[in-house]
């Protein structure tokens, strides 16, 4: 099994520095391309709603994400401290795919997100939100 921890300031411009390391990390362990390229979606997705939503744009917070691969999954925790989330329900997205001016212009990340993962979960556990991601490998 191998473990990795990343630690980030609550800046947009962190997310994508953070994707790279995480993204060479896997590659390193030998996960394939498609899958680090899923990881990456649904990590930039999570990050920039921690952001935004969570810490409302406060770019001075800290974001931790812990990566753990063994031989038949990735399992990908991400802990904050900002505001709890009400829930994880994923939204529904009903819109004309030929009218490309009905699209959602947000509330899209969890939808994407739970298209891309096996699994995601949230808790709140002593003050702090944890949302974990779950990607099988085989």
């Amino acid at each position: 099994m191998e473990i990795k921890t990343f630690n980030i300031t609550s800046n947009y411009s962190k997310v994508g520095d953070v994707n790279l390391q995480i993204r060479n990390f896997l590659q390193f362990n030998d996960v394939e391309n498609f899958i680090c390229d899923q990881i990456e979606i649904s990590l930039t997705e999570a990050l920039n709603n921690i952001i935004k939503h969570g810490y409302n744009g406060d770019q001075t917070k800290t974001i931790e994400i812990e990566v753990v691969k063994n031989t038949k999954e990735l399992i990908i925790t991400i802990t904050d401290e900002g505001t709890p989330r009400k829930n994880l329900e994923v939204p529904k997205l009903e819109f004309d795919p030929k009218d490309i001016q009905s699209l959602p212009e947000s509330g899209m990340g969890l939808y994407i997100i739970s298209q891309l993962m096996d699994k995601m979960d949230y808790k709140i556990s002593e003050g702090k939100n944890i949302f974990t991601l779950k990607k099988k490998l085989q």
